[in-house]
């Protein structure tokens, strides 16, 4: 696994995680979003 870090990633690997971690970050908007209208959907239970 050391080899890995000290290996300069190559185009394709960069893209690959720059795309990955887009779609991680759309996906928690999204999620968060879920969540937000759940929650005023259903009324308070006090």
């Amino acid at each position: 696994m050391g080899d890995r870090v000290s290996k300069t990633p190559s185009p394709a690997d960069i893209e690959r995680e720059r795309r990955l971690a887009e779609a991680l970050r759309d996906n928690l908007r999204k999620r968060k979003a879920q969540a937000r209208d759940a929650r005023s959907e259903t009324p308070a239970k006090d």
